[in-house]
């Protein structure tokens, strides 16, 4: 991966005050890739957007000294919506390089507003491909980061997500001179929202964990390694290509029963939620025909012929890559979640409040 990725780069990290943008931040302004000339933290929570500007400005607190000039510093910040085109359209200006991490992801909520999520995950794509498009915006690259519910959808969330990863597959043809490609990856341990938050909330309450069913198994990926992703498709995905990042996987029950540790919590089942998968799956069946293998990521080629040109699979994938395939033992679990300091007593006093958010 190219040392100097970013050097004199103008990013725009839509979302950017989720988990994942938090850290995508931190590896940028740390020079680990180059040292990029921008980044921009697009998003529409004023509050959230607020307290990071804060957090990166050595906790100053004066209104005068946060705020004003926020223009004129290498991290900054800007209000808009993916959902409105004339808000994207500013913000794609003078921009190299975007990552589209702006997203409706919890699943209930999905399917409670479906068409919610029709308007951030499809219409916000769209405004990006569509600004570009119609403006000549000088953008070399957009990634879109999507996840494994856009594999073989059962959910109003993943099929949403489906189809920002076609949309951006297919901006290749819109805009030739901008390079779209995409990430795709499963529940990013400790990111809010995703199960561990919980399991921590539910053991330092005392118990039940929750279990929907036991069979339960997920891909065990790191914000940093989902970011690590990022990286590697900018530095090297050919336009229209997904990058899946190769992970291991565990029953969630274990998952469990590491972090209860032998405190006397019960656990129950409650049964499977409304549109959710027994096991992640990564790359389906018929992705399998056209993945290669790129290091550490199984890279998906695009279904498009034009955008795909004479680019083959390698057959490196006989069937689809399912969370189900590899899963590491209890003990493995344990050792993963200790290295990764996600044990309920190793999670600092402020970072508990973070994931409780």
């Amino acid at each position: 991966m190219a040392a100097k990725l970013f050097d004199g780069k103008r990013v725009l990290i839509t979302g950017g005050t989720g988990s994942l943008g938090k850290i995508l931040v931190r590896r940028l302004l740390s020079g680990e890739m180059g040292d990029p000339a921008k980044i921009i933290v697009f998003s529409r929570d004023e509050a959230k957007q607020h307290f990071m500007r804060v957090e990166y400005q050595n906790g100053k607190t004066v209104t005068e000294e946060v705020i004003y000039r926020n223009f004129q510093r290498k991290l900054q910040f800007w209000i808009g919506d993916v959902r409105d085109f004339n808000s994207v359209v500013a913000a794609l200006r003078d921009v190299d390089i975007v990552v589209n991490a702006a997203a409706m992801k919890q699943v209930p909520t999905c399917e409670y507003h479906p068409y919610e999520a029709v308007r951030t995950n499809i219409e916000g794509s769209e405004n990006i491909v569509c600004a570009i498009q119609k403006h000549n915006l000088n953008v070399e690259t957009v990634v879109g980061v999507s996840t494994d519910k856009a594999c073989k959808p059962v959910n109003a969330m993943g099929m949403t997500k489906a189809i920002q990863e076609r949309i951006f597959i297919q901006g290749n043809m819109r805009c030739p001179n901008t390079r779209f490609v995409c990430t795709r990856y499963g529940n990013v341990l400790a990111s809010r929202g995703s199960v561990i938050p919980l399991f921590h909330d539910q053991i330092r309450n005392g118990g039940p964990v929750t279990i929907t069913t036991l069979e339960m198994t997920r891909f065990l990926l790191t914000l940093d390694h989902a970011v690590d992703t990022i990286f590697s498709a900018i530095a090297g995905a050919l336009p229209g290509e997904t990058y899946v990042p190769r992970a291991p996987s565990s029953r969630i029950v274990d998952v469990a029963k590491v972090l209860i540790g032998d405190r006397p919590i019960k656990m129950v089942v409650t049964g499977i939620r409304p549109g959710e998968k027994i096991h992640e799956i990564m790359v389906s069946d018929e992705e399998a025909n056209r993945t290669v293998e790129r290091g550490k990521w199984y890279t998906i080629l695009p279904i498009l012929p034009e955008v795909c040109g004479d680019r083959t699979g390698s057959g490196c994938l006989k069937k689809e890559y399912s969370s189900n395939d590899n899963v590491i033992d209890l003990e493995g679990t344990r050792k993963l979640l200790i290295e990764h300091r996600l044990m309920v007593e190793d999670v600092p006093k402020r970072r508990q409040q973070e994931l409780l958010r």
